[in-house]
């Protein structure tokens, strides 16, 4: 008998199964995956270790106050760069005494605190050009400033797209978040671009197209930011999947033989890309055997990694179908 359903069939006795390999899926992730993830990050922080230097120097030799803000910014993103790595490296390790259930929600936690590092860069650089977009840029001593401003813009969104296309590829929203933060490196760029070849082209009184520019690129990432921000708390706080996927895996378990009804479905985000974990409760003849049971329970896990492979952790809990046929 099981000791917290002792007036039920023995079949109770096995009522929570779940899967040999439910939430092995992150920890085991291939060593190519994990290799990806750290190589595109890598080579961030690398360009972004050469782009801050390149703008704090050109903008002390050609006193353009709009590039070395823009390697401040460089700054902020070899920050992100650095959390990305931890967040890899922490998402990956077993389960321990203290996380039972792994690690996988790292990546959610650095995907929000990048999401509120791009809002806060944002925030920064918009509130600087407002309140000097009234001044005047004043000379510059050379052109270096807009050469390293260009070069940052075509290098930043090149290692956008190869960043984002890593994450989408892999589902991982902390890469996806970082990739917004190479975008945003790129934005800042092309404000401050504009504003150091209305300096060099038009003369000082075209300079305000600096500030003005990040005010408006500074709203975008903003709200780049909130979406970053908005989804990692959903995944963070156990979001329920779509409906439709919802549906999906109740009619899945329809379809089982053998199941005669089900009941006390859940499912939520793990915190790691689309992962699901999900649990439900399943009726079964109580004339069959506690194996037979236990059978048509892993033929339930078993079909609905078939149909949806994002499902990672799988809790069936079986129960006997009422003697009238209803189910519990």
């Amino acid at each position: 008998m099981c000791a917290q359903h002792p007036d039920v069939f023995p079949v109770r006795c096995q009522c929570c199964l779940q899967s040999a390999t439910a939430l092995k899926f992150l920890v085991n992730r291939p060593a190519r995956q994990i290799t990806i993830e750290r190589r595109v990050t890598v080579a961030g922080m690398l360009i972004n270790i050469l782009l801050v230097a390149g703008k704090l120097g050109a903008g002390i030799a050609g006193r353009s106050s709009a590039i070395i803000a823009d390697g401040l910014h460089s700054l902020s993103d070899l920050a992100s760069d650095i959390m990305v790595l931890w967040g890899i490296r922490a998402a990956k390790q077993p389960p321990d005494e203290d996380h039972h259930y792994g690690h996988f929600r790292y990546e959610s936690i650095t995907a929000l605190l990048v999401g509120i590092m791009l809002i806060a860069a944002a925030i920064l650089i918009a509130g600087e050009a407002i309140l000097t977009i009234s001044q005047r840029h004043g000379g510059l001593r050379n052109w270096s400033p807009l050469y390293m401003a260009i070069s940052s813009i075509l290098l930043k969104e090149l290692l956008y797209l190869w960043t984002r296309a890593v994450g989408k590829r892999f589902n991982n929203p902390a890469i996806i978040a970082n990739a917004w933060h190479h975008r945003s490196d790129a934005f800042s760029s092309i404000a401050a671009a504009a504003g150091i070849a209305g300096a060099l082209f038009g003369g000082e009184r075209w300079s305000f197209l600096d500030h003005l520019t990040a005010v408006l690129l500074s709203a975008f990432l903003i709200y780049i930011g909130f979406r970053i921000v908005r989804d990692a708390w959903y995944k963070l706080s156990d979001q329920a999947p779509a409906s439709a996927t919802q549906k999906e895996l109740k009619m899945v378990i329809e379809g089982i033989p053998g199941v005669k009804g089900f009941h006390s479905f859940r499912a939520r985000h793990s915190g790691a890309g689309r992962l699901i974990e999900m649990d439900v409760h399943i009726e079964v003849d109580p004339k069959i055997t506690v194996q037979e049971a236990h059978t048509i329970a892993s033929r339930v896990e078993d079909e609905i990694r078939r149909v949806n492979p994002d499902v990672n952790g799988i809790i069936v809990h079986i129960e006997p179908q009422n003697q009238d046929g209803v189910a519990n």
